[in-house]
């Protein structure tokens, strides 16, 4: 298995792409903290993304801009009006609300900001308006690049947050496509591949992932990083479920640290050119966060995630910094 890494590794240093079975290959691999190929394969990860992305690190921060009662019934969610948790209920914020977060996390020193709201999607004028009047606002005020999360987008919607001022959109697909049904049924995986053809029609650029830990397989896994590749988008978060009471995975097991650690460099190794992003549930990791960092990330999702708690930004920019990167 050494020397089949070592040959991956080479060949896409020199242009090629991994096949389907070479990744399901390298993820089911049973490998331990300290053995030879998992030190292999993170080496090679972190090769790739050197040759591929380069040295730069940018940090995005996010604002729960609009909180509980979604009416979808995914299975993680806390803000799902399915499911009883202790997560916070209130309307849009207002303007100044975000403006004042997005100043103080500039000036921390996070490169890009994202209001996420609950909900199906933007299909309420009034909503969509109300939107981009503040990221007009976010626009004139600040230097931030500006990403937006708002759950399933039309056509008209996805152009009116580009006009706004909104560079990147984000939706993850979550999970593959033959596993979603498993942990939603109010929309369907292609509602989420259809929003992202909707935000890129409209020249915004894509950020999209998923969570890991759902009670998918490791092919699940695979198979959702080739639909990214297909869709051709220009962030990946990758999260890690963190169980919250209340919902129906409140008792679901994290997954093991080593295999947080593998599934992240075969990421990279599927996705050679695109930012992968350290995202939710990340500090499962503990001391093994940054032999993560060295995995094949470029990129971190920072300070509070939505209604779970994040890093620092201080902490990952020092992080960043000691693995050998530049903050842009």
């Amino acid at each position: 298995m050494k020397n089949f890494i070592l040959k991956l590794t080479d060949k896409l240093l020199n242009g090629g792409s991994i096949s389907k079975d070479e990744a399901l290959n390298l993820i089911n691999l049973d490998i331990e903290k300290n053995s030879q190929e998992i030190s292999i394969l993170c080496e090679g990860a972190n090769k790739i993304r050197k040759a591929f992305c380069g040295e730069n690190f940018d940090l995005c921060t996010i604002m729960n801009a609009k909180s509980g009662k979604c009416p979808e019934n995914c299975r993680y969610c806390a803000q799902s009006s399915h499911f009883k948790t202790a997560s916070p209920v209130y309307s849009l914020v207002s303007k100044e609300e975000a403006l004042n977060l997005a100043v103080a996390i500039e000036e921390e020193g996070a490169h890009k900001f994202s209001l996420v709201t609950s909900g199906r999607g933007l299909q309420d004028a009034g909503e969509v308006d109300k939107l981009t009047e503040i990221y007009e606002y976010l626009k004139k005020e600040t230097s931030l690049h500006l990403c937006a999360s708002h759950g399933l987008l039309t056509d008209g919607a996805a152009l009116k947050l580009k006009e706004a001022g909104v560079v990147t959109y984000h939706h993850n697909l979550e999970t593959s496509r033959d596993y979603y049904s498993e942990i939603c049924t109010t929309h369907t995986f292609q509602d989420r591949v259809d929003t992202i053809i909707s935000a890129k029609k409209a020249g915004l650029k894509i950020c999209s992932g998923g969570i890991f830990g759902l009670g998918e397989s490791r092919e699940d896994r695979i198979n959702m990083a080739f639909e990214l590749k297909n869709l051709n988008v220009d962030s990946v978060p990758l999260n890690f479920l963190t169980p919250i009471a209340g919902t129906p995975m409140e008792d679901f097991i994290p997954l093991e640290p080593m295999e947080i650690i593998k599934t992240i460099a075969i990421y990279r190794f599927i996705l050679p050119n695109i930012d992968i992003r350290f995202a939710g549930g990340r500090l499962q990791l503990g001391e093994l966060e940054v032999l993560g960092i060295n995995s094949g990330i470029n990129s971190a999702l920072t300070g509070n995630f939505l209604t779970t708690t994040g890093s620092t930004i201080a902490s990952d920019i020092k992080m960043a910094k000691e693995a050998g990167f530049e903050i842009k």
